[in-house]
């Protein structure tokens, strides 16, 4: 089984797992990301709740283990500040 390596980003209230827009089209999910996931140059950052368990999801069934890594928590992380998903 392959496995990527992402991370999570968070601050007190919300997370998002960073994941490279190569990775949405591979999978082919890219169209079903919400605007509630924040886009930055090539990489985007997946809402916890909602975009993120739709990666994990979508990367076991082409047989990908997403492992995991916490980043940096922040008092307001700087994604926050991205453009929205789109």
């Amino acid at each position: 089984m392959a496995v990527m390596k992402k991370v999570y980003h968070s601050d007190p209230s919300h997370g998002w797992l960073a994941v490279k827009l190569d990775d949405l089209k591979m999978l082919g999910i890219e169209a079903d990301i919400s605007s509630f996931s924040y886009i930055k140059g090539k990489t985007a950052y997946l809402e916890e709740d909602c975009d993120m368990p739709k990666f994990i999801k979508a990367a076991k069934l082409k047989n990908i283990t997403v492992e995991v890594k916490e980043g940096a928590v922040r008092d307001r992380s700087p994604i926050r500040s991205f453009r929205a998903y789109s």
